[in-house]
């Protein structure tokens, strides 16, 4: 079952992803996206991690609760979208096609 498998090559091979996904996290640091919602109403910005950067509110939502809260619902499951898509294709770049377990 494990013949032709190389221990050594796979420990090698786990180092190196683990050095990228760091990478990959700074690098998440500086990636913003921003959500809008009401026709930019509400403008929601996050990094690549997850942390909320910066929400404008339009004054005039101030005084109408329940459309304020459905636009910032909206807003932040679009930033969650975004930011769960990027780090799909982040994954998928990491791992460059590679299948350790694949025959040759």
């Amino acid at each position: 079952m494990f013949e032709g498998l190389n221990l050594g090559d796979m420990g090698k091979m786990l180092e190196q992803i683990q050095e990228k996904a760091k990478e990959v996290q700074e690098q998440s640091k500086n990636v913003q996206f921003t959500a809008k919602a009401g026709g930019g109403m509400i403008e929601l910005t996050a990094n690549g991690l997850g942390e909320v950067i910066d929400l404008q509110i339009d004054d005039s939502l101030l005084e109408d609760k329940e459309s304020l809260q459905i636009l910032l619902i909206s807003a932040m499951n679009d930033i969650s979208k975004m930011i769960e898509d990027n780090k799909k294709s982040q994954a998928m770049g990491m791992m460059g096609g590679m299948n350790p377990f694949a025959s040759s």
